[in-house]
């Protein structure tokens, strides 16, 4: 079985694409420390303990906390797998007694008429980002989501915060967002998490005590981008940014092409020369490609000082034997390649 094909069975165990990195690492190393496991996975050592924990939950992994520093091991693969049979065993009969054969559901869209319930929903959205999130909040309601916000940093998670109806940045807001901006105008509260679902609600529904407007949670392939383009097209440029991530570890390996843009443009300013490895699609014929490059520019709207054409565009330019290319994320048709994953690390 090759590389990608476990990796796509990983993920329909549950597996998120960072969790499947450090399970692998781990396996890898059959035992390490975690700040040896975040290194290689290219993950923050938090985020290595809270991962461990829960695949130690689910079988995948033992923990042993009794040393110091504490100690993370693989189980067995044959252990594993045979747990999980059990289990798999152990549920049929109940899943075939709860189960009515249903037609499927259309993408879904929800109304929602209560406050309450319109945080509740944008708290869930961040607790269950994966890989992006873009998320605009007025201040006032910003205490509201802190926590959510601070573990889906720890996790990996990109995260744009735009903080409205301010002109001065909370404290400590560096440890909530990849990237924070302000600004001191009220807009829509908008989040959408890994492209696909998020939710749209108007300004006055989070800031009056007495609103008869309504907001829209979404689930829909098409919807998600969209939406990410309007909060980065028409509001993220109005902002003032007022605090932006340390650069992560190196190597990483992403398929989240906004978060490599973000990584690249940390080190090329610190002028860390920096390699990658593009899988991806040549753009003009589809066939796929398989590069191993020297990155040459990032062009960008996400971090000031900006320097893309329109505030969506994000790709690097690539030299690989020679040979220039230009690169964009998924949906690229301007660019020479569309990735799909990107590894980044320190030239040699």
């Amino acid at each position: 079985m090759d590389d990608a094909t476990l990796r796509a069975h990983l993920r329909r165990f549950g597996f998120s694409e960072k969790e499947v990195d450090t399970y692998l690492t781990l396996l890898a190393h059959g035992e390490a420390k975690a700040s040896t496991i975040a290194d290689v996975a290219g993950v923050s050592k938090r985020y290595v303990y809270s991962v461990s924990e829960a695949l130690a939950d689910r079988g995948f992994v033992e923990v042993n906390d009794h040393v110091v520093p504490t100690r993370i091991r693989a189980r067995p693969p044959e252990t594993v797998v045979n747990q999980l049979v059990t289990d798999a065993k152990a549920i049929k009969p109940a899943l075939e007694g709860r189960y009515t054969r249903a037609e499927p559901e259309a993408d879904q869209f929800e109304v929602v008429k209560s406050r309450e319930t319109v945080l509740k929903r944008i708290q869930g959205l961040i607790a269950d980002s994966e890989s992006e999130l873009t998320l605009s909040i007025p201040i006032g309601r910003l205490s509201v989501v802190e926590d959510e916000l601070q573990a889906a940093v720890d996790r990996g998670v990109l995260v744009t915060l735009l903080i409205t109806e301010t002109d001065e940045p909370p404290a400590d807001c560096g440890g909530l967002a990849s990237i924070t901006r302000i600004w001191s105008e009220p807009m829509p509260a908008m989040v959408t998490a890994d492209d696909r679902v998020g939710l749209v609600a108007p300004a006055e529904m989070l800031t009056s005590t007495h609103s008869d407007t309504q907001a829209i949670v979404f689930a829909h392939p098409q919807l998600g981008p969209v939406i990410v383009g309007s909060f980065f097209g028409n509001y993220w440029p109005v902002g003032t940014e007022v605090a932006v991530t340390e650069p992560t570890g190196l190597p990483l390996t992403e398929t989240n092409f906004r978060t490599v843009v973000v990584e690249a443009t940390l080190r090329c300013r610190t002028e860390t020369p920096l390699a990658a490895r593009i899988e991806g699609r040549w753009t003009e014929t589809s066939e796929p490609v398989d590069i191993e490059c020297q990155i040459v520019g990032v062009t960008q709207g996400l971090i000031e000082p900006t320097n893309s054409q329109f505030p969506i565009e994000a790709s690097l330019t690539v030299d690989a034997d020679g040979e220039t290319y230009t690169v964009g994320g998924e949906g690229a048709f301007i660019e020479d390649i569309e990735a799909e994953r990107v590894t980044l690390s320190e030239a040699a």
